[in-house]
């Protein structure tokens, strides 16, 4: 995960809180990262994004019909989420 933007790395994190409950698309992903950083997230933004994160083997890119795509994390993409949350907690002792 070093060669990814926080933006990506934030996106992954979404993309892995909504496969939970539904497919994730585009405007679900959108929305939740507008709402974590507080302004509008653009096309011209969100969408390259997810082509890199999909180029890069973490997300997997589908249909759920002829106009929205769905992303999931790649079995790549959720190991390196668990070793990324492993090395931030490593970095700071959290008590819950």
């Amino acid at each position: 995960m070093d060669d990814l933007t926080a933006f990506q790395r934030d996106t992954l994190y979404v993309i892995a809180s909504i496969e939970n409950d539904s497919y994730p698309h585009g405007l679900s992903i959108k929305e939740l990262l507008e709402e974590q950083y507080s302004t509008k997230i653009n096309h011209g933004r969100l969408y390259p994004n997810l082509d890199q994160l999909t180029e890069m083997g973490l997300v997997e890119k589908g249909m759920i019909d002829k106009r929205t795509n769905s992303y999931t994390l790649t079995e790549r993409g959720h190991r390196e989420l668990e070793d990324r949350r492993e090395w931030e907690n490593e970095l700071v002792d959290v008590e819950t």
